[in-house]
């Protein structure tokens, strides 16, 4: 396994991708120092999370990033979307019916060890798997789980087992988010003009999540997780500097997909604080935002290439429209881009 560099290197280059969440980082980071060290326990896996928290707040993309860190690629994790298993005879997927069951042959299972050594690297042997949304699977999902997290191990409907010492596992859930939404933007009263920040909204917001977890999962669940990280909402600070990672990917993007046909884009000031305020939701948080960016600039930019009207090499200035309403592209110093560029 090749070194990944230290603890210190791991928390930088895990703040450059994941804003705003250091809680997540701090909680995350000590397991992975843990498991290179060869001091993990053995006999259960190398970290078990459950990531709470509003929705767009970057709890699934913690783990993408924490598979980019360690793999190289924020695909290389295996992912199971809890919806898809609402219904307890959906379950069976996960695991493949038992030998003389109807499907036996047919069902193959989502959790193989096949699959579990295919979210590992050359660089690191420590697979990461993501259950998302864990509150909507059936409870005979977290059964099957209960020795995935105690002993490391899954048994198949064929009687094989999976080992997950040499994984990672994450949850993430909303649940308490319609309640810490309610805290953070109460609806009438003199609270409603107060700031919720500090420690004491934070430790709230946890007790929230905590209470709505202990209603809706067993105890022998709940205390088989390692840490439970309750993820705040993101101010216009974070969502600026999201703001501009995603100017940055998109111009990553342009370079690797056009080639020798790229472009050149320059988001100006009055721009990015367009897209901020537009892109800035309470209730969505950064999924907001990124839909501004593809509505408000992604949409007319691929209008203007797939109308031949820029060139190879061009140079995108965007800018506000004077009526500060919506977003000007213009190619060079030309500002009619009927004009190929």
């Amino acid at each position: 396994m090749r070194p990944l560099g230290s603890l210190t290197d791991i928390q930088k280059l895990l703040s450059r991708k994941l804003i705003g969440q250091p809680a997540a980082i701090a909680a995350i980071v000590p397991y992975v120092e843990m498991y290179r060290s060869e001091l993990s326990p053995e006999g259960r896996p190398a970290g078990v999370f459950l990531l709470l928290g509003p929705t767009g707040t970057g709890k699934t993309k913690t783990v993408e990033a924490l598979a980019e860190v360690l793999h190289g690629s924020s695909k290389k994790l295996l992912r199971i979307d809890c919806g898809e298993f609402q219904m307890e005879h959906e379950v069976a997927k996960l695991i493949g019916a038992p030998p003389g069951y109807l499907g036996h042959r047919e069902t193959q299972p989502v959790l193989t060890q096949q699959k579990l050594n295919g979210a590992s690297s050359e660089s690191c042997d420590l697979a990461i798997v993501l259950f998302d949304e864990i509150e909507k699977a059936s409870p005979a999902l977290t059964r099957i789980l209960l020795g995935v997290l105690d002993k490391g191990s899954l048994r198949l409907g064929d009687n094989t087992s999976v080992n997950f010492e040499k994984t990672m596992v994450f949850f993430t859930s909303n649940l308490g988010a319609q309640e810490m939404g309610k805290h953070l933007r109460p609806d009438f009263g003199f609270e409603s003009l107060m700031a919720r920040e500090g420690s004491d909204h934070l430790s709230k917001l946890e007790a929230i999540g905590m209470n709505a977890v202990r209603k809706n999962f067993p105890p022998e669940f709940v205390n088989r997780i390692d840490a439970v990280v309750t993820y705040t909402p993101l101010g216009s600070r974070e969502m600026a500097a999201i703001l501009d990672r995603l100017i940055t990917e998109l111009q990553e993007h342009i370079d690797k997909r056009l080639r020798e046909r790229a472009f050149r884009i320059e988001v100006r000031p009055r721009a990015r604080r367009f897209l901020v305020e537009h892109g800035t939701s309470a209730e969505y948080g950064a999924r907001e935002l990124k839909r501004t960016v593809e509505r408000e600039l992604i949409q007319p930019l691929a209008s203007l290439v797939a109308g031949g009207e820029v060139r190879a090499r061009a140079h995108i200035t965007v800018d506000l429209a004077a009526k500060r309403d919506k977003l000007v592209l213009r190619c060079g110093d030309k500002e009619d881009l009927a004009q190929a560029c």
